[in-house]
């Protein structure tokens, strides 16, 4: 399997964690707190197995991991909270995506 099918995998999987883990602080109470930070800390774990599994060096992998992360995020963050990205957000991620293909592709 292709590493950047890890990499959507793992980003996936942080990124859901981490809004469920949010909305479970900020929206829930009692037993659904519960159940909801539980599943959030199963797929925060499935972020980090799936990254790891990925057939390349961590190091190797970091920037394109990076450029993913902060696309699957933006999604996430609308699909979660209906929330767009502002200009600066936008600007500002163009250049992380830039850095982190940068990072990966520059070979010496």
């Amino acid at each position: 399997m292709h590493p950047i099918i890890f990499l959507l995998v793992a980003t996936t999987l942080e990124v859901t964690g981490d809004a469920l883990i949010r909305k479970t602080i900020y929206e829930y109470s009692g037993t659904t707190r519960i159940l909801f930070a539980l599943l959030g800390m199963l797929l925060l774990f499935g972020y980090g197995f799936f990254l790891n599994l990925a057939p390349v060096e961590f190091g190797e992998v970091v920037g394109l991991y990076i450029a993913t992360l902060f696309v699957v995020w933006q999604v996430i963050n609308y699909l979660t909270f209906k929330t767009l990205p502002t200009i600066p957000v936008i600007v500002g991620g163009a250049l992380v995506v830039a850095g982190g293909l940068i990072i990966t592709f520059w070979k010496k």
